[in-house]
């Protein structure tokens, strides 16, 4: 969610995820986005949203191995896209959520099946892990 460049996605699919979904409301970010897959030539194992995360989280049909959540950080985007996750369980089993934020931004904790599980400092940012038991 919130793709920008694609670059975590096209990350995942180079080191062999079988697919990768990015999703970005602003079609400036979705039309690089698949400028970046035609490049790297995994454009064919790639579905590109132009959307509102909000809608697609709620209406996933499937579940996910891997969410990557890098919002601008300055909204509220981050905590409500880890509620709609919970809220609608998108999340497969031992799957992970990773959530890049501020060093100074505080995450909450989520209702099981999922749980804080890590967080990493580096320089300004701050990355933090969410696991399904």
């Amino acid at each position: 969610l919130f793709a920008g460049t694609g670059q975590l996605g096209i990350e995942c699919l180079s080191r062999g995820a079988l697919r990768a979904t990015f999703v970005d409301a602003r079609l400036d970010a979705v039309r690089l986005i698949r400028e970046n897959l035609a490049l790297t030539g995994l454009a064919d194992r790639a579905e590109v949203l132009t959307a509102d995360y909000a809608s697609v989280l709620s209406a996933a049909g499937e579940k996910y191995d891997l969410i990557f959540l890098d919002p601008p950080y300055e909204t509220k985007l981050l905590e409500r896209s880890l509620e709609l996750i919970s809220q609608f369980d998108i999340l497969r089993e031992h799957g992970i959520i990773v959530c890049e934020s501020p060093m100074e931004k505080n995450l909450p904790e989520l209702s099981s099946p999922y749980a804080k599980h890590r967080e990493y400092r580096y320089g300004k940012i701050k990355v933090t892990i969410y696991r399904r038991d």
